[in-house]
């Protein structure tokens, strides 16, 4: 099993740069930046990590077709790639940050990402390319020089049976936000492996990533409440799909969803706090990494045996603690 991590970039720059050292140090083996509007640029972020260390691959987690053609995210991968020395990664998703603002409007997403992916792949190769997907438009363009390499792994971030299927089609992995527990873990697999098979693939070549927000703290009853806001807003906002949530139990009831409906993305946890006394540590369990070292340890157990291939995390401080202290 592989580890990531996943950061935004709400820090100062030294602040980022330390983290990134820090994970490196300790056996990290892939820091991914979100690309997040309106936070700290993420290619250029980027490649200043890629200065500051020599090991761990680097890459935007997860990036979108839409805000950003997908010619301009070939050109910034494949740069990318060059400064790091061959460390680039490429993760897609459907995106949502930023589009109320930009006017950005969302279509089709699972085949605007295999469209993105297509184009970015044949530019990555040198090829001269005219494009006419559903989305995705590009005329008689190439890149104007030579990426160090034609085949950067590309992975596919999704919390629906679309992307998912997708993912197992054409990339390299596939990443799900909160997929923690066995049950979806295992859910998750069987989509991977359908769209897998039915593009003639081996299912074992896509990689299963699991992303969980984690907070590790001496006290796991307090790393499990400092993270509790993020599973509230997680089932408020109702945006992710799980496959297995209601079977398990999990979700919320309707007349709690109709209590938080509306909050705009960018307002963040707030909206969703009334919610928290109705989130369980089962919930919390289920959708997060949370607890002391021991506990936490025994869930990634858990998690590998049921199939994971990778954990990424998005850190988060226990009371008292830090995020460096997390991590």
């Amino acid at each position: 099993m592989s580890t990531g991590l996943l950061m935004l970039g709400n820090a100062p720059m030294g602040a980022l740069i330390e983290r990134v050292k820090l994970s490196e140090k300790n056996g990290f083996d892939t820091v991914w930046l979100a690309d997040e509007r309106f936070y700290r640029e993420v290619y250029s972020t980027l490649a200043v990590f890629a200065q500051h260390t020599s090991r761990v691959t680097l890459g935007p987690c997860v990036t979108d077709p839409y805000a950003r053609h997908p010619a301009l995210t070939a050109m910034a991968i494949a740069t990318l790639d060059e400064i790091s020395g061959q460390r680039a990664l490429l993760a897609f998703g459907a995106g949502i940050s930023g589009f109320a603002e930009l006017g950005v409007e969302r279509v089709k997403p699972a085949r605007a990402i295999r469209e993105a992916i297509e184009l970015i792949r044949k530019l990555l190769r040198g090829e001269t390319v005219t494009y006419r997907g559903e989305v995705i438009k590009f005329n008689e363009g190439k890149l104007s020089f030579a990426p160090v390499r034609s085949e950067i792994p590309v992975f596919v971030a999704s919390n629906g049976p679309l992307g998912q299927r997708a993912a197992g089609a054409i990339a390299d992995g596939a990443i799900m936000e909160a997929c923690g527990n066995v049950e979806e873990v295992r859910a998750f697999r069987a989509v991977l492996d359908e769209g897998a098979r039915s593009a003639g693939r081996d299912p074992k070549s896509v990689r299963l990533v699991a992303r969980l927000n984690t907070c590790i703290g001496s006290d796991g009853a307090k790393a499990r409440d400092a993270i509790r806001p993020t599973v509230a807003r997680l089932l408020g906002a109702g945006r992710l799909k799980f496959r297995t949530a209601e079977a398990q139990g999990l979700t919320l009831s309707a007349e709690l969803m109709a209590s938080v409906a509306g909050a705009a993305y960018a307002s963040g946890f707030t909206p969703y706090l009334p919610l928290l006394p109705h989130i369980t540590d089962r919930h919390v369990n289920s959708f997060t990494l949370a607890g002391d070292v021991r506990e936490v340890t025994a869930r990634v157990t858990e998690l590998r045996r049921a199939g994971v291939d990778d954990i990424t995390i998005m850190p988060f401080a226990a009371p008292g603690g830090s995020i460096e202290e997390t991590i």
